[in-house]
């Protein structure tokens, strides 16, 4: 096996983590520190930085661990092994072979592997989904994501045509603002607390750090009945994928004005709609064992169809199961 060195992460490799951000082939802005970092307080951060024997950086783990189990990072929607366009399956599998030795040998006993869903990859990039097939990785959750091709769209059902039509009759208004303030006092904690007894991942002052950081890939839209704001939208944006982050709006915002499939239809026909895919997130529960069938069923009626994410745990101990497969 090729020889790897594993190195935790520091702020002293800052500047080089984010730079083999922006070019591999399978990350987004969420890998960059600045994201990572903004809810640093509520994890033990174990990133990995991965370089072979030349010293060049071959790959990153954003991880973070809770006793003696290591996490693709939980503060990330996706992770695993980020790769540059570069890497090749056997080179990929001799690292492999050294990341988990080191995890092996650093006392660690199993790694949860979130793997990002393959539309927000650059290139082709399923080395991990094979590589956990030969560590006998178990799969513990498997989620059913609502994906629309913006560039090949499936027409949408009359339901959600008629749903646009009551939008417009209703004279509705979306702004794009550059604060967050009112989407989250007026809609989002309220929603949320009454619903679900919860509160948003993110406060409004760590979106408006955020989007400080990020101003052109985290975008808010509003929409407005009679100068009132009914509902909103949070969008992150990757390079190939765009994702509404946080949708919520009030009682008439939908069942009586129209509002989300108004909202909806103005993201992908006018302001996205030169982009690649649209992702209207999972619709499941229980760690994918159970879906929200209505809920999936009105994205679909916008055209989307299904694909999915898996999450995998692996033994580190089963590292030696990869000195046998490259014959």
């Amino acid at each position: 096996m090729n020889t790897f060195k594993i190195i935790k992460y520091t702020s002293e490799y800052y500047n080089l983590w984010n730079d083999f951000v922006a070019d591999a082939k399978n990350a987004t802005f969420l890998f960059h520190r600045d994201f990572m970092e903004y809810h640093s307080d509520r994890f033990e951060d174990y990133s990995l930085l991965i370089f072979d024997e030349k010293e060049n950086l071959k790959a990153l783990f954003p991880a973070n661990r809770i006793e003696n189990e290591l996490f693709s990072h939980k503060g990330l929607t996706y992770g695993g092994l980020i790769l540059d366009e570069k890497s090749k399956l056997s080179e990929i599998i001799h690292l492999n072979y050294n990341l988990f030795q080191y995890l092996f040998e650093a006392g660690f006993n199993k790694v949860q592997l979130k793997i990002i869903p393959p539309i927000y990859n650059s290139f082709p990039s399923d080395e991990m989904e094979y590589i956990s097939f030969l560590l006998q990785a178990k799969l513990i959750r498997r989620d059913a994501i609502a994906i629309l091709e913006l560039a090949n769209k499936i027409v949408p059902s009359r339901v959600r045509k008629r749903g646009i039509e009551t939008g417009e009759k209703q004279q509705l208004k979306i702004v794009e603002e550059t604060s967050f303030d009112l989407f989250w006092e007026k809609l989002l904690i309220p929603n949320l607390y009454t619903k679900y007894n919860s509160k948003p991942i993110h406060t409004v002052e760590e979106m408006t750090y955020l989007k400080s950081k990020f101003p052109k890939l985290i975008r808010q839209f509003n929409v407005y009945f009679e100068n009132e704001i009914i509902g909103g939208v949070t969008v992150f944006i990757t390079k190939n994928v765009i994702h509404p982050q946080y949708i919520s709006g009030n009682k008439a915002f939908n069942t009586k004005l129209g509002g989300l499939d108004f909202l909806y239809n103005h993201l992908i026909q006018n302001v996205f709609s030169n982009d690649k895919y649209f992702d209207f997130g999972i619709s499941n529960e229980n760690n994918g064992l159970q879906l929200r069938e209505s809920l999936h069923y009105w994205k679909e009626s916008f055209g989307a169809r299904t694909i999915v994410q898996n999450f995998y745990e692996i033994e580190t101990k089963n590292y030696v199961k990869l000195n046998q497969v490259l014959i």
